[in-house]
């Protein structure tokens, strides 16, 4: 079983792994007394995980138990560390098969014991949670006024009033004024309508080719 410790490109596998590892999980439950029913427990969030300290040592030398042979030095070890605490970003912890998860450095205490070189330490960890923030995008918001605006601009368009072309008709070898009246409007006593629209005051007298409006 290796134990890992992790942060973006730099990772550190502990030389020596500790005896044994364990994880605390709880959820932040309530209970409730309640008149006539007694306690009543409501079910709350999970809480973050607690992880007892990790105690070792980083070997100032190579021993048989050692995981690996090419480790860095005890220094170097609690180097990149302490770089991690104060770097304000978690780390991960991971033990093969068993644990993978973010952590904040809670506490680091290290320390010579026995004169060999090798620094034991404790490390404190506890879980670390992302706070993901749903972002709401603005163009909704826009799209409503830009609908409102085109809704505004077709009642506008739908109100103005609309230009009517005037007809017209070029007289006719043949036609008289009544003649085309009962052509053009179904009704030849219309031609006075015909005369007035033209000004004309001889309603008998109109020429080949002259335009009138209808």
């Amino acid at each position: 079983m290796e134990f890992w410790l992790m942060q973006d490109t730099e990772k550190l596998q502990l030389p020596v792994p500790p005896p044994n590892y364990s994880i605390k999980r709880a959820l932040d439950n309530t209970v409730i007394k309640v008149e006539g029913i007694g306690e009543v427990s409501f079910i709350g969030k999970s809480k973050l995980a607690e992880i007892p300290p990790i105690k070792t040592f980083f070997p100032n030398q190579i021993y048989t138990f050692c995981e690996y042979s090419d480790f860095p030095t005890p220094k170097e070890c609690t180097d990149l560390i302490e770089k991690w605490r104060l770097s304000g970003k978690p780390i991960r912890y991971l033990v093969t098969d068993a644990i993978n998860i973010e952590c904040t450095i809670e506490s680091f205490e290290h320390g010579e014991q026995d004169g060999t070189g090798d620094v034991y330490f404790s490390l404190e960890l506890k879980e670390y949670r992302r706070i993901i923030l749903e972002v709401v995008s603005p163009s909704i918001s826009v799209t409503t006024k830009a609908t409102k605006a085109t809704t505004a601009t077709k009642a506008t368009v739908a109100q103005r009033p609309t230009k009517t072309v005037a007809k017209k008709y070029t007289v006719k070898a043949g036609d008289t004024l009544s003649a085309i009246a009962k052509k053009q409007y179904g009704d030849s006593s219309k031609y006075t309508l015909i005369a007035s629209k033209n000004k004309l005051k001889n309603p008998n007298l109109i020429k080949v080719g002259q335009v009138l409006i209808l």
